[in-house]
């Protein structure tokens, strides 16, 4: 996990190749990122307060892998230019209501899955991690609040 939240020129590039990779907290400060991931899963946190308004962009490249988005409440996804690939789809269950939030454009080549979760959802996931343990100790020899279950929530 990347604690520290280095100024963004370019898109934030992340790459799950038969592997995992979290990126959870807050980590960036960017709003572009690309997904590239064949055969593994990527978990991004774009709850973060850190991140500048304004409209989010992923640039997605999944060949049978997944992508977990933990997303504000009221985050609105839209996928108009997302090319899907055979069985790909996007799971939003918890999907807002009403418009007016967030948005956050989900584009690129999708042969997998992406799983957006919010709420509940999203801090059950950043806790069943090893990165929400490590930052729950460091948290704890420096006296803070941990940031990766919930990084809105620091004093």
């Amino acid at each position: 996990m990347n604690t520290t939240t280095p100024a963004i020129a370019g898109p934030v590039r992340v790459l799950a190749n038969h592997r995992v990779t979290k990126r959870l907290g807050n980590w960036t400060t960017a709003r572009q990122f690309q997904v590239h991931a064949h055969r593994g899963r990527a978990v991004l946190d774009l709850r973060s307060p850190q991140i500048p308004a304004g409209d989010i962009e992923v640039d997605v490249d999944l060949d049978h892998a997944t992508l977990k988005l933990l997303a504000p409440d009221d985050a609105v996804v839209d996928d108009w230019n997302l090319q899907r690939i055979g069985r790909g789809r996007i799971k939003d269950t918890e999907a807002p209501n009403a418009p007016g939030g967030r948005r956050i454009v989900v584009t690129g080549q999708l042969r997998g899955e992406i799983r957006v979760h919010r709420g509940g959802f999203a801090v059950l996931s950043a806790i069943f991690s090893r990165e929400f343990l490590a930052d729950l100790r460091r948290a704890r020899k420096q006296g803070r609040t941990p940031t990766v279950a919930d990084p809105a929530h620091t004093p």
